[in-house]
């Protein structure tokens, strides 16, 4: 159902509306008090809003600006009797889609309607859309539509039946974790246990009894056998976490593991054979700590005999959108919201940023976000404060040096209007191009500065 809310302080100019606009699968509220159409606004939510811009009490203007910032994804048409130039730049810049004069023209009305009626439809029918692609594009639990990244599952598919060593590399938050997963659930050993060792998290005195166990009396406080990690996933799949952060003793003892599945208990001259796989991961480049003599050559070479490489999220900018709409319907389960998706500027926001954290850091903003969110629609407020201080930095280094053709051409347009002084008229007529769609130029400059100023004022002052 699609809900239009209208207001103005004529019932007749109203009723008129509400007569002409009626149609199955629309709802129509209307409303004449300023005031009380703001509390209508918060209770039902509508899609659409026809404004008179001139009336008692609360002004148009103002009642735009606010029902903008709750909802970013509201379309709002603003009416008026006495057109100005101006004010129609005014208002579209501060978030109206439409600004017609009054008295309607209830056809041309009843059709601007039935038009962005339709696309409030197109936008529920890409919702779901979205939320069947990401279904849809899921590969082991991995979100991705990225050429690069359907390479990385191509990969996983081909090695999963045969590894019996495996070496994950790629920056932090990239999921090296759930291709590790992956790799273990098509493996021969998916019915054996996957044990997970975080490398950085084990202080070197307890690698050896974390890893291959220890018998009763070793040292002092073992009071009983243990057994390590490897017997624990005998069968199954051992993933070495952050594996660059081993000392080069316990890469000694790890490569005798790999090299004759052969395991000694501390403390124990007795040999265990295991049969497990070993998926390595790292952020770091090991070949430079091979270089570096803090990271065994021979190691390195038997890990790496089969490598997967995963890219940071800024080289697979294309599925943004998917773990976007992924993350947000896992956090409106968890939070118990009903978030439908994020504003214009807002995604605008999230496409420039750098993610240096990668998809983690994507998934905490998100999730972050989503938990702030007073609205059904997430705005560019709703990110944590952090993100918003960097976003800032980030447009000004590189978002205007890497403009769309779309920007370029609105630059150019407000170049030529400055160059008339102002004269719009004369501008379009250089360009060539109507006035209307002259305006239409010269917002996509004010939607592309609102974005980068919209950061700095939500970011206060050190």
């Amino acid at each position: 159902m699609i809900k239009i809310l209208a207001i103005d302080d004529d019932p007749q100019n109203l009723s008129m509306i509400t007569a002409a606009l009626r149609q199955p699968g629309v709802e129509i509220k209307s409303c004449t008090d300023s005031t009380a159409a703001l509390d209508l606004f918060f209770e039902l939510r509508p899609q659409i809003v026809l404004l008179d811009l001139v009336m008692p009490g609360i002004g148009g203007m103002v009642l735009l600006e606010q029902m903008v910032a709750a909802d970013p994804g509201v379309d709002v048409i603003l009416l008026t009797g006495d057109y100005s130039t101006t004010s129609a730049v005014e208002a579209i810049q501060k978030g109206a889609c439409d600004y017609l004069t009054k008295p309607a023209d209830l056809n041309k009305l009843r059709q601007r309607i039935a038009d962005w009626v339709s696309d409030a439809k197109v936008k529920q029918r890409v919702w779901q859309l979205d939320h069947e692609l990401a279904e849809t594009s899921q590969f082991e639990g991995i979100i991705a539509r990225s050429p690069i990244m359907w390479e990385a599952f191509a990969k996983i598919r081909r090695i999963a039946p045969h590894f019996y060593t495996c070496l994950v590399s790629g920056p932090t938050g990239t999921g090296k974790e759930l291709v590790a997963r992956s790799l273990h659930h098509l493996s021969p050993g998916a019915r054996g246990r996957f044990a997970v060792c975080n490398c950085a998290a084990i202080a070197d005195a307890l690698v050896e009894s974390e890893l291959f166990g220890y018998v009763k009396g070793a040292f002092t406080g073992a009071n009983h056998d243990k057994q390590g990690l490897f017997e624990y996933a005998n069968g199954g799949t051992v993933f070495l976490d952050e594996i660059g952060e081993l000392s080069l003793k316990a890469q000694a003892k790890l490569l005798r593991v790999l090299q004759n599945q052969e395991i000694q208990r501390v403390g124990s001259p007795a040999v265990r054979k295991v049969n497990v796989r070993i998926i390595a991961a790292t952020n770091r480049d090991l070949f430079t700590l091979v270089s570096e003599k803090t990271f065994r050559d021979d190691l390195y070479y038997r890990l790496s005999m089969v490598e997967i490489r995963l890219p940071g999220l800024a080289e697979r900018r294309e599925d943004i959108p998917l773990l976007q709409q992924h993350f947000l319907e896992k956090f409106n389960v968890q939070y118990k919201k009903e978030i439908k998706g994020i504003s214009r500027r807002a995604g605008i926001f999230l496409e420039r940023y750098s993610w240096p954290g990668n998809v983690r850091e994507l998934q905490n903003v998100l999730g972050s976000a989503c938990l702030m969110a007073e609205s059904n629609t997430i705005d560019i407020a709703d990110f944590p404060q952090q993100i918003r201080e960097q976003m800032v930095r980030f447009p000004a280094q590189g978002a205007r040096a890497r403009l769309s053709m779309e920007e370029m051409g609105s630059r150019y347009a407000l170049e030529i209007v400055k160059q008339m002084d102002g004269n719009k008229a004369r501008a379009a007529e250089i360009l060539g191009i109507s006035r209307t769609t002259l305006y239409k130029l010269l917002d996509g400059v004010a939607n592309l500065d609102k974005t980068i100023a919209d950061a700095q004022l939500l970011t206060p002052p050190n």
